[in-house]
């Protein structure tokens, strides 16, 4: 074409055209005549406009005059830190708001698959539920704002099941101290009308002695290794449905009634680790492996975390552990967590599991 003789011969010409495949509107025209207008050829606008009501509107000539030319922004209500919210930077959280009343606060997010694509791999009969452990990840959130680096009790209440489309609204309210520094909070969510009470429990500053810490050797030269793989296979056939995201257990010991685990965050969500306490999959990955000793009554059921007792978090962002869970009383079991060279990460006292009620669950993802 003219185009390709032009390039042949060393040309310096514009070739341009009124029409293409698919491209014969209006709209193809104009973007022909801005071609060529760019490139030095006068055009009369005013013809090419007539009719249509445009008009000529003033732009910056020169790159680098320096001057503004972005919308100047709303000094409304519609900014969040002129409505007094503070942002936050979490995987489940975004913002929070204090309460200067009861010198607490509210901390708000949004959880949505979409949002938090790694939250579905986490399901429990085909349903994603949102793992026990972000209920403590929350808590020691709220807490930390206030100094209380101690979870002293959890209560599970209700399970908070994701929809595969919709966005769930999460507020996370803590109120203020008793005489002891003790803060009581409750987790919260809706999807629309009435918000749901999913958790609740005590915010406190914890007894800094000497924190539990995992075997100077590892594994115990008299534990036996367990087959992790098979773990996994049992308890998909008791419903539970790990995605690779949840799938951070790599090696399991036993000896007498104590498991010791390796524990390793997963690829895909270790860039969150730094923005978390302890992040949700890297202790759900540590509780797996409760189903390698005898810590419940009924072994041959399903099992959910129910309540938590001492949780203390003494570092935070791991992402590579070493755990020990061992007998707290019935169906329950305490769990020591240190990093890779024994500096103690996370403490808790007792975690009581109690048995998956399915119809609870069920009910809870609206089926």
């Amino acid at each position: 074409g003219i185009q390709d003789t032009a390039d042949a011969t060393d040309t310096d010409i514009l070739v341009t055209g009124s029409l293409r495949r698919d491209e014969g509107g209006v709209r193809r025209f104009l973007t022909s005549l801005a071609e060529v207008s760019v490139r030095g050829v006068e055009v009369n606008w005013w013809t090419a406009f007539d009719g249509v009501g445009a008009r000529r509107v003033d732009l910056p000539t020169y790159a680098f005059q320096r001057e503004r030319y972005w919308l100047t922004p709303s000094t409304g209500t519609g900014d969040a830190s002129g409505l007094g919210l503070g942002a936050v930077d979490h995987p489940l959280l975004g913002a929070a708001v204090p309460l200067p009343d009861a010198d607490g606060c509210v901390l708000t997010g949004a959880l949505s698959l979409a949002g938090q694509p790694w939250l579905a791999d986490h399901s429990v009969l085909g349903m994603v539920l949102l793992p026990g452990t972000a209920f403590v990840e929350l808590a020691l959130q709220a807490g930390a704002r206030f100094g209380c680096d101690t979870l002293e009790e959890l209560t599970l209440h209700e399970p908070l099941v994701l929809p595969e489309q919709e966005t769930v609204q999460l507020q996370v309210s803590v109120g203020g101290p008793d005489d002891l520094g003790s803060r009581p909070f409750t987790v919260f969510s809706r999807r629309e009308g009435d918000w749901t009470r999913h958790a609740g429990g005590t915010l406190c500053v914890g007894e800094h002695g000497d924190p539990p810490v995992n075997p100077s050797v590892w594994p115990p030269a008299d534990a036996r290794p367990v087959d992790v793989a098979e773990l996994h296979m049992t308890m998909a056939e008791r419903g539970y449905q790990y995605g690779p995201a949840f799938q951070g257990l790599r090696k399991a010991w036993i000896r007498d009634s104590e498991v010791f685990l390796d524990v390793a965050l997963p690829e895909q969500v270790r860039g969150d680790a730094a923005r978390c306490g302890v992040h949700p999959a890297l202790l759900d990955a540590a509780l797996q492996g409760i189903g390698l000793g005898a810590f419940v009554s009924e072994p041959g059921r399903a099992h959910l975390p129910f309540s938590w007792s001492g949780v203390t978090l003494h570092a935070v962002g791991a992402t590579t552990v070493r755990v020990t869970l061992s007998p707290a009383g019935p169906d329950a079991v305490a769990i020591r967590m240190t990093d890779t060279i024994g500096a103690p990460v996370l403490s808790i006292d007792a975690l009581a599991m109690r048995p998956l009620a399915e119809q609870r669950l069920l009910e809870a993802g609206g089926r």
